[in-house]
């Protein structure tokens, strides 16, 4: 697989917008997967949303705490509701992490096949999931899985950094950014990412346009 840092190279050749970002941003890296592997990342991803960072991580934290040795969907499946509950999850994550668990048993979301399957069809199976969402299989698939090619085009970021960065006003809705990402294939996860980095460095003063 094509590294991060040609992939970048690649589409800063390609468009000066771009090369202007890298210019000002700097590289950017992969953070380290999930140490309890693919299944890990999605409990977690679960177990986030819509909450501050020190309270999900706490959360998280106590329902690891629940699950002796390597957390599966068997391992998981295995703690009662009610501990689950007293870790701090919501009813509705409960009912999310068993549909997962229940799912990765029954075959509807895989992981031994991850690297052979299009990131269509992983989305595909990860949206059947209650609690997962497009954006959050997207996520799974450039931050889990290394997938070069993710156009989120549903994040509000996404769409910020594209219009602070390209001079659109206002931000293209997501139909409209979605064509946009075309001339960028097969690495859109890059320009993906500097679009946030846009966003960054215009909250930090920087205009990250190209003038």
């Amino acid at each position: 697989m094509i590294s991060l840092r040609r992939a970048t190279d690649e589409v800063a050749a390609r468009d000066p917008v771009v090369a202007n970002l890298v210019a000002l941003a700097g590289p950017i890296s992969y953070r380290p997967r999930d140490p309890d592997g693919h299944f890990g990342a999605l409990v977690r991803a679960i177990v986030f949303q819509q909450l501050a960072g020190a309270a999900a991580n706490a959360i998280h934290r106590r329902v690891r705490a629940l699950v002796p040795g390597e957390l599966t969907a068997v391992s998981l499946a295995a703690v009662d509701d009610a501990a689950l509950r007293g870790a701090g999850l919501s009813a509705n994550k409960l009912a999310s992490l068993r549909d997962l668990s229940a799912k990765v048993l029954d075959g509807t979301v895989g992981f031994a096949r991850a690297g052979r399957a299009s990131d269509d069809e992983i989305i595909a199976g990860l949206v059947t999931v209650r609690g997962i969402g497009r954006w959050t299989a997207e996520m799974y698939l450039m931050f889990e899985l290394r997938r070069l090619d993710v156009w989120p085009v549903d994040d509000l970021g996404v769409r910020q950094g594209y219009a602070l960065a390209w001079g659109a006003d206002p931000p293209p809705p997501a139909k409209e950014l979605a064509p946009l990402g075309d001339r960028f294939r097969p690495y859109r996860s890059v320009v993906a990412r500097y679009c946030w980095e846009a966003v960054a460095l215009y909250r930090g003063g920087t205009d990250p346009s190209l003038r």
